[in-house]
């Protein structure tokens, strides 16, 4: 999730714990200690994909955070003991406050490394947007209530009423993934589609209507699935282009993105250029993860040692609007096929940086 609401999520969690007896200083402590498993980004792991897929992972494990929280509490109870709550109450606040950070990631579609070192697939169970403002709202707002009341006497109780109401929240994310993923399986067994993989995705913003990606075989499809529907899904089928993952069977660094996204990949050859696509972030069409792999030379596909990132197209205003207007009207036909062929689409610039 977005640094604010990793902040007001844990100026929330201490605020409730320890508030009455740390006042407006535990909002200050939480929001810090939250956003510290974040620290991560400022590290430069080599290239493009080993960015991607080394954020979030040994500073967002559950292991290295738990052990953590245990030294803050002595190293707190050692230097700065405070009589009105005990040792057992400070680990349970600053344990909270560090793995809701990772928690919370895992509930989008980017992937968390919760149990580094060890290396299952990411922990991606993409139920909420990157930035979702019903979750995050309530925390805000009760963060600001609470500068203004000191929390002291009763009012700890706002955070922790801000807890609940965004712990619901993520409920009824899970409802809607469950809602999208059962009405397209129903859709998929009606047409005899055999499908290799499902990844549901919220679009942008809202939990209410629901991108889901189909893997199948050279193709993929592509539906999205809202809670007013009325009707069953409509798949648009998609060129996924594996033939082209052939090229990169020995690169280690296409193999680690392969484990880190599970898979929902896309590859185009665009000029003479081979293109993979992180299907699962964004909306279709615009991804902010696009990596350039390979260059075409005297017919032999030459991959890069080093993989770049390709520029972050977000689309227009219009695509987001026209969303938005999907969740209202299920009738309103949204040009999947056409947006996603912006992925095809000549590349600006044919220069590399190395």
């Amino acid at each position: 999730m977005d640094s604010i609401t990793q902040a007001v999520l844990g100026a929330s969690i201490q605020g409730a714990l320890l508030g009455r007896w740390q006042g407006r200083k535990a909002l200050l402590y939480g929001a810090l200690l939250a956003t510290v498993p974040d620290l991560d980004v400022v590290m430069e792991y080599g290239d493009a994909v080993a960015n991607m897929t080394y954020h979030r992972g040994f500073s967002h494990s559950l292991f290295v955070l738990s052990g953590f929280a245990l030294l803050l509490t002595w190293l707190a109870r050692r230097f700065r003991p405070h009589p009105g709550y005990s040792a057992n109450r400070l680990l349970l606040t600053l344990w909270l406050v560090l793995i809701t950070h990772p928690l919370l990631d895992a509930f989008t579609s980017y992937g968390t490394q919760l149990f580094w070192p060890l290396m299952p697939t990411p922990t991606a169970w993409s139920s909420l947007f990157i930035i979702d403002p019903m979750y995050t709202v309530p925390l805000i707002a009760a963060v600001v209530i609470s500068l203004f009341t000191g929390l002291r006497e009763q009012s700890w109780r706002v955070p922790a009423v801000a807890l609940a109401v965004s712990t619901l929240y993520i409920g009824f994310s899970l409802a809607g993934k469950f809602m999208a993923e059962q009405r397209v399986e129903r859709e998929l067994a009606r047409q005899g589609i055999q499908a290799e993989q499902l990844f549901t995705t919220p679009t942008p913003l809202n939990t209410l209507l629901w991108r889901v990606i189909v893997l199948d075989g050279e193709d993929y499809h592509e539906a999205l699935v809202g809670w007013f529907d009325d009707k069953p899904p409509q798949l648009q089928r998609l060129p996924r282009g594996t033939h082209l993952r052939e090229q990169l069977t020995d690169s280690t660094m296409h193999q680690r993105l392969e484990w880190f996204t599970g898979g929902v990949l896309r590859y185009d050859q665009v000029g003479e250029r081979l293109i993979v696509t992180d299907l699962r972030l964004g909306m279709t069409g615009f991804h902010p993860f696009r990596f350039d792999f390979a260059r075409l030379q005297d017919g032999q596909w030459q991959v890069y040692e080093r993989i770049d990132r390709l520029p972050f197209e977000r689309g227009e205003a219009e695509h987001l609007a026209l969303l938005f207007k999907r969740i209202w009207q299920p009738q309103l036909e949204i040009p999947l096929l056409a947006w996603a062929g912006e992925l095809q689409k000549p590349l600006l610039t044919e220069t590399r940086s190395h």
